[in-house]
């Protein structure tokens, strides 16, 4: 089976701090199967997730890759939604533990492939590693803080210009035309997202979103005040309809603002587009500024415009702290991977992939 394109950030290096979404990637139900993998850093948990997207995908299976937001060319964890299956990193910063262990969830224990002896020479090299990556992580946080309450003044200045009866009557117009009602149906919402401030950047996968969903209402609003209660009016009625959804949070103000929600049975997403994410598509745009009261906003133009552009320099400065993060991490990895018993872990890797996990 051909590779999909459907990528998914379970957390962010948000401007409200380390957001994480993890403990919602399943349901501990009972019929949900999760595989949490602990152990240190290049100890091959990403590399893991790897093969075993691979594996499921040519059994047949939908995998969802889910990117590190520090790294997002290794993995946090991969989903299969139509066996129930999700296989995690469960270390720090986004700790999991088994909510109903051996029933729900399994530990898979990559530390137990460690060399015992191989880190006495390198103990202090380690922890002055593992301190100085923490430190920096720290130091991204308090740039992303900072450009979050430059992003936080410009959405509710936007938001006080908008003309909220209108926009909530045209949401409500939109609801109606797009979601048809279900019966005896309890809504389901998977929280993600598809963008996030990474090493290199700010990275989105708005192809993502096209790979859910063939049809698209597109918001261009670069501030998200409107596109935030349309976006949020879907959601809502989608649940209350018992829709299950995919809700996509700003990854910089994610419990203020929605960008984009996804609706699978439908074949149906209504998205937010803006500098950080844009779509491929041929389908008209909705103006933000249909909704503004424009004379209102220009008033603070001047303010708004020099917020965006301090902002978008903290930022730069975060993915630059953050690269500096992962230059530490990778050296510290280097560590663990001399340590590592790989011809045993590789049997563990085989063992696992078509056995435990039911493939």
């Amino acid at each position: 089976m051909k590779k999909n394109n459907i990528k998914y950030f379970l957390a962010a290096n948000s401007c409200e701090g380390f957001y994480s979404e993890f403990d919602n990637s399943y349901l501990p139900d009972g019929e949900w199967r999760a595989y949490i993998i602990k152990g240190g850093p290049g100890t091959g948990k990403s590399s893991f997730m790897k093969r075993f997207a691979d594996a499921a995908e040519n059994k047949g299976e939908r995998a969802l890759r889910c990117p590190c937001s520090s790294d997002p060319d290794s993995l946090d964890a991969v989903i299969l939604p139509d066996k129930k299956i999700v296989i995690m990193d469960g270390t720090a910063p986004h700790t999991v533990d088994p909510k109903f262990p051996g029933v729900c969830e399994k530990i898979l224990n990559f530390g137990e492939f460690w060399v015992d002896d191989s880190f006495a020479e390198h103990k202090s090299e380690v922890i002055r590693l593992t301190l100085k990556n923490k430190a920096l992580h720290a130091s991204a946080a308090r740039f992303l803080r900072a450009a979050g309450t430059l992003f936080t003044d410009n959405y509710k200045t936007a938001l006080a210009c908008t003309d909220i009866t209108k926009t909530e009557q045209f949401a409500a117009g939109l609801c109606k035309k797009l979601l048809p009602e279900k019966k005896n149906a309890a809504g389901r919402e998977w929280v993600r997202f598809v963008g996030g401030i990474t090493p290199v950047g700010v990275v989105s996968y708005p192809e993502t979103v096209t790979g859910e969903a063939e049809r698209l209402v597109i918001i261009s609003d670069e501030y998200g005040s409107a596109a935030n209660i349309i976006v949020n009016a879907v959601r809502s009625r989608a649940l209350n309809s018992g829709y299950e959804i995919i809700t996509l949070k700003n990854p910089f103000l994610p419990s203020l603002i929605t960008d984009h929600v996804i609706i699978p049975e439908l074949g149906l997403a209504v998205v937010t587009e803006n500098s950080c994410i844009q779509f491929e598509s041929n389908e008209r745009r909705i103006h933000a500024r249909r909704f503004v009261v424009t004379k209102q906003l220009h008033l603070s133009r001047e303010r708004m415009k020099f917020n965006r552009k301090a902002a978008n320099e903290l930022l730069i400065t975060a993915a630059k702290t953050l690269s500096t993060a992962k230059a530490v991490h990778d050296k510290l990895e280097a560590y663990y991977i001399n340590a590592m018993d790989f011809e045993a872990l590789g049997e563990f890797f085989d063992k696992n992939i078509s056995g435990l996990i039911g493939l």
